[in-house]
């Protein structure tokens, strides 16, 4: 499972010719390497505010897995879950659409969702937007 996930971005001329300009001078070894730089710079600039805000929503920070084992024992407990992660929510490819849905009751992930089609698919209407 990868660590990184990609995105796509729209770049005004002007600013990626000057991202090109940094690059070439040998400030940033390419266009990927100041882009990564400017976000970890915004992000360590408003680290306070994440921080806060994780606490303030109950948000659990980083990689949180849910297998089917942890997902059979919330069922046989009689419970269900509230999903809220900030980085990577990942639902192992042995759970079944139907022990999902007898699971977890919403889902916010502010990230990634790694999960098989047919479990994203019955969750669809569970699955919140940030």
């Amino acid at each position: 499972m990868s660590e990184t996930e990609k995105i796509t971005i729209n770049l005004g001329l002007v600013d990626l010719g000057q991202v090109d300009l940094l690059v070439q001078e040998g400030f940033y070894s390419n266009r990927t390497d100041f882009i990564r730089t400017a976000i970890r710079n915004q992000l360590s600039t408003h680290a306070e505010v994440v921080r806060q805000t994780v606490a303030r929503k109950t948000l659990v920070l980083g990689l949180e897995n849910y297998t089917r084992r942890d997902l059979e024992a919330v069922r046989d407990a009689g419970e269900t879950l509230e999903i809220k992660v900030l980085g990577l929510a990942s639902i192992a490819d042995d759970v079944s659409p139907e022990l999902a849905l007898e699971t977890i009751d919403s889902l916010v992930v502010l990230g990634a969702l790694r999960a098989s089609p047919a479990v994203k698919s019955a969750l669809a209407g569970r699955i919140q937007s940030p």
